[in-house]
């Protein structure tokens, strides 16, 4: 008498119901006893949500990353020439008197004036409530005493951001039949003021100064916040980002 068959005499688990297979083999029924079968598509999705949100992440990093090294490569550089007007950044004035970090803007503005690069110069900025001064007069009454011609001087005395001073300062220059512009900031600064300004009709270069206060781990950190700013206006454009973040 010959032995059974032991792939034949294997008992099915409790609660699964066997099926005759094409070949005479008995097989188990994957379908759970009084359960419904899940198909195998349902169970990716969860994988496939996490593969493409991982990816989405990396790109994103990858952004920010290469917007951050544009930043600071930016401030590295000097982009100095020949344009219609020098248009320096405001920064905090104290009574008339430009703040250490604006005094470095207005001195580089100085130098760049001196070497004839433009025939014009703006300075930009309002007050805050209470101020007696606007940093632009602030500026402008710093770049008299150091010979600049009062005649050669814009102002631009409402702006509170960077933004809304580029604005105004845009309207003015295309008034006078003017677009080329040398844009004076801190290093950190720099390529957010020129995105801003060519998004504004602007014919923009920056010349960072060298001197300023800002340095190391605060100039650091100033990058780190302004490759934020730049990745997202970028984006959906500097003004719309203005409106969101006030």
């Amino acid at each position: 008498m010959s032995e059974p068959d032991p792939l034949l005499a294997v008992t099915p688990p409790a609660g699964t119901t066997t099926v005759e297979a094409p070949t005479g083999d008995v097989v188990a029924d994957p379908t759970p006893a009084g359960g419904v079968a899940i198909a195998p598509g349902r169970r990716r999705w969860p994988r496939r949500f996490f593969k493409y949100t991982g990816a989405v992440a990396l790109v994103a990093v990858g952004y920010y990353a290469v917007t951050l090294y544009q930043v600071h490569s930016t401030g590295l550089g000097d982009q100095a020439r020949r344009v219609d007007a020098i248009v320096v950044m405001g920064a905090a004035q104290y009574d008339g008197r430009p703040s250490p970090q604006l005094a470095a803007r207005l001195d580089h503005a100085v130098d760049l004036w001196s070497a004839g690069l433009a025939k014009v110069m703006v300075v930009t900025g309002g007050n805050q409530p209470g101020d007696r001064f606007t940093e632009a007069e602030a500026s402008a009454n710093y770049l008299i005493d150091r010979g600049v011609p009062p005649e050669a001087i814009l102002r631009e005395t409402f702006g509170h951001s960077s933004y809304a001073s580029l604005d105004a300062v845009a309207t003015i220059l295309h008034q006078r039949g003017l677009s080329r512009v040398l844009l004076v900031s801190d290093p950190f600064h720099s390529l957010r003021s020129r995105l801003i300004a060519q998004e504004l009709g602007l014919v923009a270069y920056v010349s960072p100064t060298r001197t300023s206060p800002v340095r190391g781990t605060k100039a650091l950190a100033k990058e780190v916040e302004e490759a934020a700013g730049i990745a997202a206006g970028r984006i959906i454009g500097f003004k719309r980002l203005l409106s969101i973040t006030g």
